[in-house]
């Protein structure tokens, strides 16, 4: 018989590649032991990632989901795991170094062993120090490869990355396959090249089955060397998530190799509970798309856990996009259609800002470069004229080393515009922040936490926590929620439910999410600049008003929800908003 191959049930990822919520502490609670009966998973990914911030979004309290959902795992001497997301740990954009530090502490003492450390530009200054700190807080730090296909994606592009990462004391390796695109072949090579060169270290592999390589590529890495398989489970596995645990063990099985049985009634069981949780309120916020394997993700490389998203954006733009090209008096474009441009359109500009691996945050400035083009070249204005501040740093080399080279055209405009390429480490632009946000806690009589847990979640998601504490993020929720079920329903929402939901007044236009403003979703695009829309303008209700983009790079179609006649302007193109501002006033007819 073969080595012994472990899997890894990745229960937050299978919900974050499907939708946008993560299950309640309760939920977690009740499944986590259905888990242990399975018998086959030596490893359960716990948090991380998305799953901090999204806990804070739907009002709950994430330090209390960790600690829920790991105890009964560890009572069982599974192993549990987290996503972090290296220079910006938890979160969209960077984070200061005491922040980093810390928060390996605080989720070790929360019950967490191991964190897969990794950087969208497999920068190895972005990782080094996490790893330093995961092994001073108690935790395995886990080196990750940023696994992508591309012409500086070499063999030896992965292997000298590996030996760096163990070099700064990774005590395994994960082949972080995020958009299922590394072919199998490259794969199996990858692994044994490490394996012969550090026989010791643990090498995971987690593949998305987007694309469809997936099953080939997991038979291609064990055969090499592999000792951990991360696995998902029904009804969220397969589509853009990952390959079922059942499929998974049988095909191992049956080549050799030696696999634990599974308990088919607990499978069952925590099939069942799972599916109780999406019909009970997850399902609402799960695009039925990511659902769907499509081997076009070979052709653009875009990660699954993004698919929800990057369909919202595109369903915004179409509009747009077919008024302007019926203006011009030509065909309108189906979704399919569009969403082929945009594939193409990221083929296009990938390579031209330096073949980022895609991944958070670095694949949705990527695909945000590749709509916004679509956009102003159906406007008649050419490419890369709307990049915004994140689109620009990742190309700058504020966020790190891209692997490649930016195009010149690119070069040339950034000279243009005044803006200076760096090659700073990136964590050293951060000042220490822990304690202004004590302070903010001693000013609020907010406690600290068990293990500064409560200290921690302020300091990396400070808006999110601070909606929280006012019970502002439960209302919105709620609010999002009723929408999303009489959507589903086919319900009529009143317009006065509607104002409700924007929290509101009746006539105020108000910015759901911090961010930037564009018009130019909106307006004909002829002029330079945007053509903001004009006072005295009409509107129905529920028409698009503006669009906003987050710092975590989604753009957010905002509604004229009541409708009637615009009077007041209070933002221009390009500029920024905070979550709550006013943007404009609209008089009801």
């Amino acid at each position: 018989m073969k080595k012994r191959i472990q899997f890894s049930l990745v229960y937050r990822d299978m919900w974050q590649s499907s939708g946008k919520f993560q299950p309640r502490a309760d939920q977690l609670a009740r499944i986590a032991p259905v888990f242990v009966e399975m018998g086959c998973f030596s490893r359960v990914e716990t948090n991380g990632g998305a799953f901090e911030q999204v806990q804070l979004l739907a009002g709950e309290n994430p330090n209390k989901a960790v600690r829920a959902f790991t105890a009964p795992l560890h009572k069982a001497g599974i192993k549990t795991h987290m996503l972090d997301r290296g220079l910006n740990a938890l979160r969209m954009y960077p984070v200061p170094d005491d922040v980093r530090a810390m928060m390996y502490r605080v989720k070790h003492a929360q019950g967490t062993d191991i964190t897969r450390i990794f950087d969208g530009l497999n920068d190895i200054r972005n990782i080094a120090p996490s790893i330093k700190w995961a092994k001073e807080g108690g935790m395995t730090p886990q080196g990750t490869l940023c696994i992508t296909t591309s012409p500086v994606h070499t063999l030896d592009y992965y292997e000298q990355l590996a030996d760096a990462e163990i070099a700064a004391g990774a005590e395994e390796i994960c082949l972080k396959d995020m958009a299922g695109i590394g072919q199998p072949a490259f794969l199996g090579q990858l692994t044994r090249r490490i394996k012969t060169k550090h026989p010791d270290i643990i090498i995971e592999y987690h593949g998305h089955s987007g694309p469809g390589l997936s099953m080939a590529s997991v038979l291609e890495v064990c055969e090499n060397g592999a000792d951990i398989i991360d696995t998902a489970i029904e009804p969220l596995a397969w589509g853009k998530v990952h390959p079922d645990v059942i499929s998974v063990q049988s095909m191992l099985r049956h080549a050799g190799f030696d696999v634990s049985d599974i308990n088919m009634n607990a499978y069952m069981k925590a099939r069942a509970m799972t599916q109780e949780f999406i019909d009970e309120w997850l399902g609402y916020f799960i695009n039925p798309g990511n659902k769907v394997m499509s081997s076009l993700l070979l052709t653009c490389g875009l990660p699954g856990g993004m698919m929800g998203s990057m369909m919202a954006d595109l369903g915004g733009m179409r509009e747009t996009i077919n008024h302007l090209r019926v203006k011009k008096g030509e065909p309108e474009l189906s979704m399919d259609d569009l969403l082929i441009k945009l594939f193409d359109e990221v083929a296009y500009v990938w390579p031209r800002v330096g073949y980022p691996p895609l991944v958070t945050p670095f694949s949705q400035y990527t695909k945000n470069i590749a709509l916004m083009n679509l956009l102003t070249m159906e406007q008649g204005k050419g490419r890369f004229v709307m990049m915004d501040d994140n689109m620009w740093g990742m190309i700058l080399g504020k966020s790190g080393k891209v692997p490649g080279e930016i195009a010149p055209e690119l070069v040339e405009l950034a000279k243009k515009q005044g803006r200076e390429f760096t090659d700073v480490d990136p964590h050293t632009l951060l000042k220490p922040a822990l304690d202004d946000f004590r302070k903010e806690m001693d000013e609020n009589g907010w406690e600290y936490g068990e293990d500064d847990e409560e200290l921690f979640e302020l300091a990396m998601h400070p808006e999110q926590y601070r909606n929280y504490k006012s019970g502002q993020a439960k209302k919105n929720f709620l609010a999002d929620l009723q929408k999303a079920k009489d959507a589903k329903l086919g319900a009529k929402v009143s317009p006065e439910e509607a104002a409700a939901y924007k929290h509101a007044q009746a006539d105020a236009i108000v910015a759901p999410v911090r961010g930037q403003i564009f018009w130019d979703f909106q307006g004909d695009g002829e002029a330079e600049p945007a053509v903001e829309p004009y006072i005295g303008k009409d509107y129905q209700a529920g028409d698009a008003f503006c669009w906003i983009q987050s710092p975590w790079g989604e753009f957010v179609e905002v509604k004229a929800d009541l409708g009637g006649k615009l009077v007041e302007i209070n933002a221009k193109q390009g500029s920024k908003v905070q979550k709550g501002n006013v943007i404009a006033y609209i008089k009801r007819n």
